[in-house]
């Protein structure tokens, strides 16, 4: 079965990455490309567990919350007690 995109810009997109692949049609230009995808897309750490490990990150780096800590005193003596 022959493979036939009807989009121009998607075509060329194929064509080049036959070439620079080296595939010998766009068919398997096309299935190279898309299981590279969908390896990438199976190995990608979703946005939401990448922000967990930094904010752990930050907790362990900056230590433990100082429950005496005053936020608003802190605030007004940055700002010079405006």
């Amino acid at each position: 079965m022959s493979l036939y995109i009807r989009d121009d810009a998607v075509d060329e997109l194929a064509k080049q990455v036959q070439q620079v692949i080296k595939a010998p049609n766009k068919t398997e230009a096309v299935r190279t490309a898309l299981l590279n995808e969908l390896e990438r897309a199976q190995k990608a750490i979703p946005l939401k567990e990448r922000i967990k490990k930094i904010q752990d990150d930050v907790r362990a780096a900056m230590g433990p919350d100082d429950p005496n800590f005053d936020m608003k005193k802190f605030t007004d003596e940055q700002w010079g007690g405006i």
